[in-house]
């Protein structure tokens, strides 16, 4: 990763620090986050949002969240609150909670001014023949037959326009500037056009006509005095469009468009038509599933806003696009997380353990870290008696090697924050499988090591006695493939999808403590991974955890193991 990626010398930031030392702007900096409201924002927003409202604070300015609501066939309320609920989440207030349709009658008004400036036409060509007019990228386009209508008949059919009195696709308002242009984007682009039959979030039915996304920003912009436009790369070629409407219009103010990479992280996808595919499709639950790239779908799976700030301050602003691995933003969140997540116990495989000599009716309290590490996140009361259960891969009749230090027949394991217990006897089933084991504990190994001999496996426990049915749901990465939307395996994309992204454990136990926890929150089940609360209960009213990320990164080995063939 390049070294101007730090948090205070990429290169946006060396530019706006030139800007004030000359005075640019007055010194002001004024950055804007522009969504779309025709979908969840995903994790290449969540850069976004970092950078635009990250460098507003840095240098006190202002960010406006300001959504390109322009396209209202592909909108809608639901997707304007997730937004605003995903900024505030990731720690963020804006400034002005704006939308474009605030300037439709301004946006208007100046269509109409390049009109009259002799700048932009009506054109009855439909969408296909624009395109074949337009030409290639190397050859020249042609000049659309419509070109030279005087500015008396465009400000007529535009009022008409306006009025109502055109089909979709009859007419579109074009700006006038160079059909030869090598600049595909200065090909007399379109800033108008007609739609019938929607009614918008905002404006309800007062439009039938709608500014283009090329039109709508640059103005937005230079109309809530934004210095910094920041945006990706794909709209590098776009910037002599943006600034040819703010230097013809003459403008009170005129911004900087600066572009940087977008964000492409392995093993899933940010294209919105394919995210929204795969919810339509129902690939995944919907747009909050924890295996979606969608800030709501990382928020329900676990993920902290601390983790995902941290992991676009980690990748930085750059000019050229990358491929992130997906293990940079799963290290984010289990540093975090370590840190923050208290501990508690959940077997998810279980099997029964008796504990023979230990009292039937005998129950006892016992005191557990919240945190081994950090004192300072106190301790919580677990109960013990005769009858516990372990996880069934913590138990072997015979240890496979000398690696092994969980339970074996006739050896012994300290079982976490309580007693060391010797495995006496495995009770099978008819079919030879493990049911049960019979064992027995030390009663003078509470918070001590036993005389004589040394106990090296540590396991993890639950209380039969009050332990909690719980669903577990093992998420993993969508997607088998790095890269699924460049594979070249004549295979689509979809086929690419990961058959184990989620497995789902019907029979595990948690401990007590976790029965009345809120969905959120976020806890690490010891030896297991990082688990958050989900929001849904199964039948039963028992509850569901989502694994947000195991204590290990289990994909480096098998990613490692793939590039050496």
């Amino acid at each position: 990763m390049s070294s101007n990626t730090t948090k205070a010398g990429n290169f946006i930031r060396q530019i706006i620090e030139a800007d004030r030392a000359a005075g640019k702007h007055g010194g002001r900096v004024a950055t804007r986050f522009p969504p779309e409201p025709n979908g969840y924002l995903h994790i290449g927003h969540a850069k976004s949002i970092v950078l635009n409202f990250g460098i507003a604070e840095d240098y006190n300015g202002t960010c406006n969240l300001r959504f390109d609501d322009t396209n209202p066939h592909k909108e809608n309320i639901e997707f304007v609150e997730s937004i605003k609920q995903d900024v505030q989440w990731l720690g963020y207030e804006w400034n002005e909670l704006l939308y474009a349709s605030n300037y439709f009658e301004q946006l208007h008004d100046y269509a109409v001014q390049l009109i009259k400036q002799g700048k932009a036409y009506v054109c009855d060509l439909n969408a296909e023949q624009i395109r074949e007019y337009r030409g290639t990228l190397t050859e020249p386009g042609r000049n659309s037959p419509y070109r030279e209508r005087s500015v008396e008949e465009n400000l007529d059919l535009f009022a008409r326009m306006r009025a109502g009195e055109f089909q979709d696709g009859e007419k579109v308002l074009r700006a006038k500037i160079d059909m030869a242009s090598p600049n595909i984007n200065l090909r007399d682009p379109t800033i108008y056009r007609i739609r019938h039959g929607v009614i918008h979030h905002q404006t309800g039915e007062e439009w039938c006509i709608y500014p283009m996304y090329d039109f709508t920003h640059c103005l937005s912009d230079a109309i809530e005095g934004i210095t910094h436009s920041l945006c990706t790369l794909e709209f590098e070629d776009h910037r002599p469009l943006y600034d040819w409407f703010l230097d013809t219009l003459q403008t009170p103010s005129h911004p900087q468009q600066i572009e940087f990479s977008r964000l492409t992280l392995e093993h899933t996808m940010t294209s919105k038509r394919k995210l929204t595919e795969l919810v339509e499709q129902g690939f995944v639950e919907g747009w909050d599933d924890p295996r979606m790239p969608t800030i709501a779908g990382l928020r329900r799976r676990g993920y902290t806003p601390a983790a995902l700030r941290d992991f676009c301050e980690r990748i930085g602003v750059t000019k050229s696009d990358n491929f992130v691995e997906m293990g940079v933003l799963e290290n984010s969140i289990r540093e975090d997380l370590n840190q923050e997540a208290p501990r508690r116990m959940a077997v998810l495989h279980p099997l029964k353990v008796i504990i023979t000599n230990y009292p039937e009716e005998q129950s006892e309290q016992l005191n557990a870290p919240n945190h081994p590490q950090n004192e300072a996140m106190g301790s919580r009361q677990i109960s013990f008696s005769r009858e516990v259960w372990i996880d069934r891969e913590d138990f072997m009749e015979v240890a496979p090697n000398k690696k092994f230090k969980r339970l074996v027949s006739g050896g012994e394991v300290r079982l976490r924050n309580a007693y060391v217990i010797r495995c006496d006897e495995v009770i099978k089933d008819a079919h030879g499988e493990i049911i049960e084991l019979h064992c027995s504990y030390d009663p003078d190994t509470l918070g001590a090591n036993p005389e004589g001999r040394k106990v090296k496996g540590v396991i993890h426990w639950v209380n039969a006695a009050d332990a909690i049915v719980a669903e577990i749901r093992l998420y993993d990465r969508l997607f088998s493939h790095p890269n699924p939307d460049s594979a070249r395996d004549g295979q689509p994309w979809t086929a690419h999808l990961n058959p184990d992204s989620l497995r789902t454990l019907t029979t595990s136990l948690v401990e007590a403590s976790l029965g009345e926890v809120q969905a959120g929150e976020v806890f690490q089940f010891e030896r297991e991974g990082y688990f958050c609360r989900d929001p849904q209960n199964r039948e039963g009213g028992l509850p569901v955890f989502n694994r947000t990320v195991t204590l290990r990164d289990t994909w480096a080995k098998i990613e490692q193991k793939s590039a050496a063939g």
